[in-house]
């Protein structure tokens, strides 16, 4: 029997987005996953629309925290609830190609991978594309993933039979990064990628990776707060960030010619 995958997904007020991105799922071509729903309060009409697909699907399940409490801790509780052999992550705004879960568990386990990540397109608000690929390095060292974030989250799957469950500190931002430093820390391997594109991630107008001194200002608390780094190292690790960031990484992503 193939492994079951565990897919996390924390949402708050998601009514715009989350049947797009649930029906993703169900179009995986491998179909051995649970879905773990996590509500962080919402007060619009997420609840009642995926109240809809979990009386169609018995492996979907919604866990109501409840007090709003934030992506972290949603993320973590459905981490800790998991029953998968792998835990892979999608927020509720984002998208899977049909082949996504497919690919990576075959290339994990034939590669003997612990951390597996890939390529993914951008869409904008209304799921249009913006012709844009982040293409994803081939392997991913500790060392290399410490200078910026190269795992696109919705694009991310660790084993949990190796590793056990990888969680992320309750920072308010890129608590993801850390979680996959961990990971990556606790294999003692580099993380390993598809090439290919699996996925698509909507940019949003209000999100941290258009507000550029946001970004700085939440990657200087996961090395100060989420490494507990000295200010002094929280504020080298910047520089090197600075440099890895728009210098370095900005060079994976590509203007896709349109059709």
């Amino acid at each position: 029997m193939k492994a079951l995958v565990s897919i996390i997904t924390p949402l708050y007020n998601a009514e715009a987005f989350i049947s797009e991105t649930i029906r993703s799922i169900l179009n995986q071509t491998y179909t051995n996953w649970e879905l773990l729903l996590i509500d962080d309060c919402s007060t619009d009409n997420t609840i009642s629309i995926i109240n809809d697909f979990i009386f169609e699907n018995q492996n979907i399940t919604v866990v109501k925290n409840e007090t709003n409490q934030g992506t972290a801790i949603s993320r973590n509780k459905g981490i800790m609830a998991a029953k998968g052999d792998y835990i892979a992550f999608l927020d509720a705004d984002d998208l899977w190609k049909p082949q996504k879960l497919e690919k990576q568990i075959a290339f994990m386990e034939n590669e003997n991978c612990d951390v597996c990540f890939s390529s993914y397109e951008q869409i904008d608000e209304n799921g249009k594309p913006l012709n844009k690929l982040v293409n994803a390095l081939p392997s991913l060292t500790y060392k290399k993933y410490l200078k910026s974030n190269y795992i696109g989250n919705l694009t991310g799957v660790y084993n949990a039979k190796t590793l056990g469950k990888i969680t992320s500190p309750n920072l308010r931002k890129r608590q993801d990064w850390l979680l996959w430093l961990s990971a990556i820390k606790t294999s003692g391997k580099p993380a390993r990628s598809v090439q290919e594109s699996l996925a698509f991630y909507r940019v949003r107008n209000n999100s941290i990776s258009s507000n550029k001194i946001e970004l700085l200002k939440h990657n200087y608390w996961v090395y100060k707060k989420g490494l507990g780094f000295s200010a002094v190292k929280s504020m080298y690790c910047m520089l090197v960030f600075l440099w890895e960031h728009f210098f370095v990484k900005s060079k994976q992503t590509v203007t896709l010619h349109k059709k």
